[in-house]
């Protein structure tokens, strides 16, 4: 009985064959070739991460915005502006009037550091009273601030270092002191700086893959047709569609801000209602892309593969996990055209430092272009699949 049992399976399960192994071989590459959006994800993300890592990422930022403030004009104020705009870690953006002045663009972010020269410096540095020059830094990005500030010192003392002799007759040592400041994150600890990036990067990544199944899921389940004849307009589709996951962002976003809060520690300086509002534009701007992406997708699994392919740059270029301003300007360029660059701008700077809408104006028009345009192609575009 056992072995006419083992004889029957034997011809059932024939043994293997290499014309059977060739036809099967040609059958998947054939499909593969068909499906371009799969061969198309599979060549470009390779190739996409060689030339970002190794083109677009630097750990060592250079070209850091900074703002002089000059409280008397001298030729030592003149001496620490040449200083600093011959070397390649600080490009000077503005001389300010004021501190209040310098306040403002640094915590709008037009400014990662501020170089203060007090009124007398020249008088006490020829007097060999030592006197202290006055550096502020946006240390909301930790990793910037260590390098540019190690930097600095050596900078300024090789332009200005006064040999001792001619006050008290000891070489080689500084004639003054440089003072730092790391503001929004004086500790440099990099929870403060991740936790609130956090919040964009975990929207974008679940809002993208939710909304880019939408419409593949009704066309694989065949309920698309059902929805085409009803008298509704596809503007009207869109938001009925991505309007619930509206509320799933929202509430994702409450749990990552209460967790930074409770959980690490993390302060909210700023306005809750303001972080609410430009929040809800960022999750509305990334279901439209989503959305937009269901409508060129065939099915459930180009849509996910979009949806990671427009994810990659935006983590990699948006200044969460790498120094923005140590990018070369293709990629800031690249950079200021993704959502979560300017929202990872607007949460650290509303929890951070207390920025209201006139410091985060720019990242705000920017999220509505970008929503208003991702909208725009996402509605003619299903236009186009209802013809």
């Amino acid at each position: 009985m056992n072995r006419d049992r083992h004889r029957d399976v034997d011809a059932v399960t024939p043994r293997f064959s290499l014309v059977r192994f060739w036809a099967m071989l040609v059958k998947e590459f054939i499909q593969l070739t068909r499906d371009r959006v799969t061969l198309a994800t599979m060549i470009t993300i390779p190739v996409m991460q060689l030339f970002l890592f190794g083109y677009a990422i630097n750990t060592t930022p250079h070209h850091l915005p900074t703002g002089i403030l000059l409280q008397e004009e001298s030729d030592v104020g003149r001496s620490i502006l040449v200083a600093l705009a011959n070397t390649s870690y600080f490009d000077i953006k503005t001389i300010a009037q004021s501190e209040a002045e310098i306040d403002a663009k640094m915590r709008a972010g037009d400014i990662l550091f501020s170089v203060e020269i007090p009124v007398g410096f020249e008088r006490a540095l020829r007097r060999g009273d030592k006197p202290a020059l006055l550096v502020a830094a946006d240390a909301s990005d930790p990793v910037a601030a260590a390098t540019a500030l190690g930097a600095l010192e050596g900078i300024v003392t090789s332009a200005l270092v006064r040999d001792r002799e001619t006050s008290n007759g000891q070489a080689g040592q500084p004639a003054f002191e440089i003072r730092q400041h790391r503001r929004y994150n004086p500790a440099g600890e990099s929870r403060l700086n991740i936790v609130p990036g956090l919040v964009g990067t975990i929207l974008t990544m679940t809002l993208l893959i939710f909304t880019a199944l939408s419409v593949t899921r009704e066309v694989e389940r065949g309920t698309m047709e059902s929805l085409l004849a009803m008298p509704i307009d596809p503007l009207e589709i869109m938001l009925g569609k991505i309007a619930p996951y509206v509320g799933v962002g929202l509430l994702q976003a409450v749990l990552i801000v209460a967790a930074g809060v409770f959980v690490f520690d993390v302060p909210v300086v700023g306005n809750l209602g303001l972080l609410t509002a430009l929040t809800l534009l960022f999750i509305v701007t990334n279901l439209s892309i989503g959305y937009t992406f269901s409508t060129i997708a065939r099915n459930q699994l180009q849509a996910v593969q979009m949806a990671m392919m427009f994810f990659l740059p935006n983590i990699l270029l948006s200044g969460f996990m790498f120094p923005f301003a140590g990018m070369p300007t293709w990629a800031q360029w690249v950079g200021e055209c993704l959502p979560l660059t300017h929202f990872i701008r607007i949460v650290r700077g509303i929890m951070l430092k207390g920025a209201d809408l006139v410091d985060l104006r720019r990242e705000a028009v920017a999220l509505a272009i970008l929503m208003l345009v991702a909208m725009t192609i996402a509605v003619r575009r299903f236009r186009r699949t209802l013809d």
